[in-house]
């Protein structure tokens, strides 16, 4: 056997994976259009690292993931003041519609806080934002959901945008969380 032919092929076998890895990790990262990971323009707000992050919220329950999302605090207040806290957080595999701040400031003020002060009507429209099944990207195109209140709720679109009942749009889809997928919606859904 020929042994400075077979030390030459291994340095080189070597450096070509080195290069395919290489290019590799210079290649993109999964686009949305690829259908993998979050997509929408509210996105390029999520922290890129710490409470908020995509990473931390992956591995925390929804309720708690949500509470380290500034753009949340509004509904993270409602959900509180509705008692649903331990609810999703103790879900499996739920998907929530996750009404940003922007969205509850849409609501006259007096409406809000009529709506939160009552916690039946509170807890009917917050269950009504969530889905006791996973729904991802794939599913928005033109689906129909019954909601944990009991209610329907339908998606349409394409591509990169998605809107809910044909009013909120998703700004920020396909959210994991360590048992709930998230869509950030920009208007408050009302049950029927």
């Amino acid at each position: 056997m020929n042994t400075t032919l077979t030390r030459r092929r291994v340095p080189a076998a070597l450096a070509a994976a080195a290069l395919v890895v290489s290019l590799g990790a210079l290649a993109p990262h999964a686009s949305a259009d690829d259908g993998d990971g979050p997509f929408g323009p509210a996105c390029a707000s999520v922290p890129a690292q710490g409470a908020g992050s995509l990473d931390t919220m992956a591995q925390q329950p929804v309720a708690t993931a949500a509470a380290g999302n500034p753009q949340l605090s509004t509904l993270v207040a409602a959900v509180k003041k509705a008692g649903l806290v331990d609810t999703l957080n103790n879900a499996k595999d739920i998907t929530v519609f996750a009404p940003t701040n922007a969205a509850f400031a849409k609501i006259p003020k007096a409406d809000l806080d009529k709506v939160l002060a009552d916690k039946a009507t509170l807890t009917k429209i917050l269950t009504y934002h969530v889905v006791d099944r996973p729904v991802d990207k794939a599913d928005l195109a033109d689906g129909s959901f019954r909601t944990l209140q009991g209610g329907t709720l339908t998606t349409s679109g394409s591509g990169d945008a998605y809107k809910v009942n044909g009013t909120a749009a998703v700004v920020c889809g396909d959210v994991p969380t360590s048992n709930a997928t998230v869509h950030v919606i920009d208007t408050v859904l009302m049950p029927q």
